[in-house]
């Protein structure tokens, strides 16, 4: 039997990569370079996260339609090039934000900076440095945020492809990893480039990374029935499933049966997809505030910046941890093969046991007066424990719909996390600006440290609360009929 689902497998988690590290660029760039150039403040950064926390969301809920439309290979194409055009423009945001503001235009990165101080320190801005700055990067994440919200649908909708129902926790696992990897490899580039080069060169040089994989994709990916790679006995196994089912039926199963689609509306009106909203809403809040927040925490709580060797391996550090959600993936597959359980069943009682870990979090700030060290290992095991949970949120909803509509229902629990990350992220700097400025008490914390108590706190209970919503709504396992 020919392996080359798991070539595809690494495409996902390569495409998952640079997904996460183009997404990590401004949260590790923008507290030490680019608030100072700009005067950017806490709140002013949360509107910016939550601003694309909520087209992502939205993006979400129609990409996941357009990709089931028009294919995986289509899609993730439009997906990738999209939101690497969008880092790229991240890029041009201080040349343009010096002209619109200073009245000067300088065609050089430096220039530009030169521009906007000398404009601030003689008194002649025409508009509001902070302001104008604010309004073109919202501009580019949008394009970034329109583009990423394409990556899961497309890769979850891939898994279901190449992969039978037992395999398909640890293959999203696998390639989910690529979060982590991103992040990773981020603290130990992107500060680096924006030390040497400027902030700027950053957002182009990781956008760029996207346009490569795209010619490596056009010419890997076919659907498995067409890819000549995968020969007859590898082919069998992916599509157990269906030959399963057909067996039972006394159906033949030679061919694969084009399914319906199901609307976007009437999904709505399922109690699974419902189920996929509150396994994705909070937690995805909780993991989109560590990644777009711990550079911050980091420098805020502890005073290392994102370029300090200490800073540097303490976020690198919180992302190593998170890496062990690859265990967890494969602990379903145990529960289906060992014990028997059908799919849903031995992903649900996984994830019980993931949303017990996120209850550490209420010893993060307290042990952070010991050292730093412990808050940034709960983080990671944290982020291990989503990790875990979402591959197997995302693997739900190939188990309980059809593969024609994979994509659309990813896409609508996408949008779910999307809110989430939108009430996290722009709580989040409201709540930590107004806690720097009143030196607000909670808890026995004062100040930030009072404010980041709060998050933690939400943060610990949000997976478990999201378990328990799950159950309700959906008890027993029940595949979708059309």
């Amino acid at each position: 039997m020919t392996n080359y689902r798991w070539t595809i497998c690494l495409m996902l988690f390569i495409a998952t990569t640079i997904n996460y590290m183009d997404r990590q660029v401004l949260s590790l760039t923008w507290k030490d370079f680019i608030a100072p150039e700009f005067n950017w403040t806490d709140a002013n950064y949360g509107t910016i996260a939550g601003f694309f926390s909520i087209l992502y969301s939205i993006s979400m809920l129609f990409v996941g339609k357009f990709v089931d439309k028009i294919g995986t290979k289509k899609g993730y194409l439009w997906a990738i090039g999209i939101w690497s055009v969008g880092a790229c423009l991240h890029t041009f945001c201080g040349i343009v934000t010096a002209g619109i503001s200073t009245g000067t235009w300088a065609f050089t990165f430096e220039g530009a900076r030169e521009a906007i101080e000398a404009a601030e320190t003689a008194g002649t801005v025409i508009w509001s440095v902070s302001t104008v700055s604010i309004w073109l990067f919202l501009a580019a994440r949008s394009i970034l945020a329109v583009g990423e919200s394409g990556n899961f649908p497309c890769a979850i909708k891939v898994t279901a492809e190449y992969f039978p129902k037992k395999d398909r926790a640890f293959a999203t696992s696998v390639f989910n990893a690529g979060a982590q990897l991103g992040a990773l490899l981020a603290p130990f580039t992107i500060p680096v480039i924006a030390r040497y080069m400027g902030w700027e060169m950053s957002f182009l040089i990781i956008g760029a990374l996207g346009f490569f994989w795209m010619g490596f994709w056009v010419r890997m990916y076919e659907t498995p029935s067409k890819q000549k790679k995968v020969n007859k006995a590898e082919l069998e196994y992916i599509e157990q499933d269906r030959l399963s089912e057909a067996s039972e039926t006394s159906k033949p199963a030679t061919e694969e049966k084009k399914e319906k689609g199901i609307s976007l509306w009437k999904c709505f009106t399922f109690r699974q997809t419902w189920a996929v909203i509150f396994g994705r809403c909070l937690p995805d809040g909780v993991w989109w505030f560590f990644l777009f927040w711990a550079p911050a925490y980091v420098k805020d709580v502890y005073g290392y910046s994102s370029d300090s060797t200490m800073g540097m391996l303490l976020i690198f550090t919180l992302y190593l941890i998170s890496m062990l959600s690859i265990i967890g993936g494969y602990l379903p597959t145990v529960f289906i093969t060992r014990l028997g359980m059908n799919p849903f069943a031995g992903r649900m009682r996984a994830m019980f046991i993931f949303s017990l870990f996120p209850l550490l979090g209420l010893f993060a700030q307290p042990l952070g007066n010991i050292s730093c060290w412990f808050p940034i290992i709960i983080i990671g095991i944290i982020g291990a424990a989503h990790q875990s949970w979402s591959a197997n949120t995302y693997t739900v909803v190939s188990d309980m719909f059809p593969k024609s509509a994979v994509a659309t229902v990813t896409g609508i629990g996408g949008m779910a996390g999307g809110i989430g990350s939108l009430l996290f992220n722009q709580g989040s700097g409201i709540l930590f600006t107004y806690s720097k400025e009143t030196n607000m008490s909670f808890m026995g914390f004062e100040g930030i440290h009072a404010g980041y108590m709060i998050v933690f706190l939400i943060a610990s209970v949000a997976y478990l609360f999201s378990w328990i919503m799950i159950k309700i709504l959906v008890p027993k396992y029940k595949i979708i009929e059309i």
